[in-house]
């Protein structure tokens, strides 16, 4: 006779379906989608093999899955690095901010406007440019590498950093809680290797940002002046300013102050 089905196994299929689900759209668009692909038609010949009786091919199926389950972790590092962050940022803690919500939107909208206003004097200008925002995970290791500014975000300090003069300009840009934490900062390159060719090095760099924190970076390409975006390992491009700020709306919010965070200091 068939079970009975409990609320705890429509529970479990749920969750099962979720995960599996959230596990599809990290790995849209992404190599992972080939790697399973292959595994795929790995498990059809392997069936079909053994069906038909070739037990020489068969054999070597196996192991080849075998070797190939024991390098998933390896196979799979970016994804299951952006899986874990996901999971993190879903935060079991509750943040306390010092200060009321509407003012940290208020700023946050000032900051977006700013972006917004020099992001196309950059791209007319063909100026290339890597500004990168911060969001849950803190990305103080790539901040080390450039030079620590800490100070207010302003529309006209962002744009002359990136004049060619400025001693600056070359890396990436850091806005953190709305100020400008650092400039000429490295970034991590992708090491994926279905990028196109034309894509040069300062796109490979916000891909590789984001393939390994949830930072929202904005390219603007040097030899076309286009303006992109890279988040979790996709770039979107090209985006005209008015795209760009609803882009950023929707997916950019400054993080509040906590009570545990070290103060900040004035303006420098």
């Amino acid at each position: 006779m068939p079970q009975n089905i409990s609320l705890l196994d429509i529970l479990d299929i749920i969750l099962i379906t979720i995960v599996l689900y959230n596990i599809l759209l990290l790995i849209k668009d992404t190599p992972a989608a080939q790697i399973i692909k292959g595994f795929l038609i790995l498990f059809i010949f392997s069936f079909i093999s053994n069906w038909i009786g070739l037990k020489a091919i068969n054999w070597i199926i196996k192991g080849l899955m075998a070797m190939l389950i024991v390098a998933i972790p390896i196979i799979f590092q970016p994804e299951l690095r952006r899986l874990l962050l996901k999971m993190g940022k879903s935060g079991f803690l509750i943040n306390f901010p010092l200060f009321p919500q509407e003012e940290e939107n208020k700023k946050g909208e000032a900051l977006i406007n700013g972006i917004v206003m020099v992001t196309p004097m950059l791209s007319a200008e063909k100026i290339g440019s890597l500004i990168v925002l911060e969001r849950d995970v803190g990305l103080q290791d790539i901040l080390e590498t450039g030079i620590t500014l800490n100070s207010e975000f302003s529309s006209e300090l962002l744009y002359s950093i990136f004049l060619p003069n400025s001693p600056l300009h070359d890396g990436a840009v850091i806005i953190r809680d709305n100020r400008i934490a650092g400039a000429n900062c490295i970034l991590p390159l992708t090491k994926r290797t279905d990028i196109k060719r034309y894509l040069g090095t300062r796109h490979r760099a916000a891909i590789g940002l984001s393939e390994i924190s949830d930072a929202l970076v904005i390219v603007i390409s040097e030899e076309r002046g286009t303006i992109s975006v890279a988040i979790d390992g996709r770039l979107t491009r090209p985006l005209r300013p008015d795209l760009l700020k609803k882009f950023l709306q929707n997916l950019y919010r400054p993080k509040s102050r906590k009570i545990f965070n070290i103060p900040k200091k004035g303006k420098q």
